[in-house]
């Protein structure tokens, strides 16, 4: 039985119901968050719970759980499930109203809705192999930071890389690169590790600030700032990281392979290492260091 959180009650997610006239459902007038969970450990749940409040902040919703009861509610759908490594989705909208207006209806309750399902990491062949992504153009609105359920434009950017047999879309707005449609995005070159800065333009990932922590420790050179679209085209490597992706190399882009030489069209020497870096980082946290 695959069980759910719904406006304080745990249930069988087929007998979850909202209204119709859900702010969320009508309008998008929610946020989210996505908490990966290894062997039954939330992954860095605190930074998850943190970045839900600054969501809230920015649509100007209140909170409706304590931080403690956040981790209640993750807590019990985590022990409940059958499998030992998760995706816990976690929503919170504005809630329904009586008439379908656009201004924020006064003195109503908040929908809050939690459930879990099988965390499918990147397969090892991916890892080996890297992937393919297509570019687009960023046509979002321009609070990406927050994580909003309001994700038609990323689904359609998405869907221009599934088209394409890809994994993922990267984005570029006025000529500097943003991010994945569902991810963020790492440029390498010359041996120096390059990430947007985070901003209003693309929404900052938990598993991005890992990896420049990771980079940090280990002593691989890295900037955040601005990334222009030629120096993504002209990159040693690219890799994009996401909560249920980790950190994956991206091998081909517009049909044309990433890098130059013995590495073109292969991960690179640098992914090998973060990847072995985020491993070895995340079975410490599976072992509770």
């Amino acid at each position: 039985m695959n069980l759910c959180y719904l406006n304080g009650q745990f249930l069988p997610l087929a007998e979850a119901r909202i209204s119709p006239m859900d702010r969320g459902f009508l309008f998008g007038d929610g946020v989210y968050e996505v908490i990966p969970v290894y062997s039954r450990r939330p992954f860095r749940l605190e930074e998850h719970l943190a970045r839900l409040q600054r969501s809230l902040d920015a649509i100007r919703l209140a909170n409706p759980l304590a931080l403690e009861a956040w981790r209640s509610v993750v807590g019990r759908l985590v022990e409940a499930a059958e499998w030992p490594d998760q995706s816990v989705y976690l929503q919170v909208t504005r809630g329904p109203m009586a008439v379908r207006n656009h201004a924020f209806p006064a003195q109503i309750a908040p929908t809050v809705f939690g459930l879990t399902e099988p965390l499918v990491t990147p397969s090892a062949e991916q890892v080996e192999r890297g992937v393919s992504a297509v570019s687009a153009a960023d046509f979002r609105w321009l609070r990406c930071h927050v994580k909003a359920t309001s994700l038609l434009a990323n689904c359609l950017l998405r869907q221009q890389a599934v088209e394409a047999g890809c994994a993922e879309t990267v984005l570029f707005r006025d000529g500097i690169l943003t991010e994945g449609a569902a991810s963020n995005i790492f440029v390498v070159k010359d041996g120096v590790l390059l990430a947007p800065q985070k901003n209003h333009r693309m929404l900052s990932g938990i598993t991005y600030d890992v990896v420049l922590e990771l980079a940090a420790a280990h002593g691989l050179p890295a900037e955040v700032r601005d990334i222009f679209e030629e120096e993504v085209r002209a990159a040693d490597e690219l890799w994009l990281s996401s909560s249920t992706k980790e950190v994956l190399a991206i091998v081909e882009l517009d049909g044309r392979k990433v890098g130059a030489g013995p590495t073109a069209g292969r991960p690179g020497p640098l992914f090998k290492k973060m990847h072995g870096w985020y491993q070895d980082f995340k079975r410490r946290v599976m072992r509770g260091e």
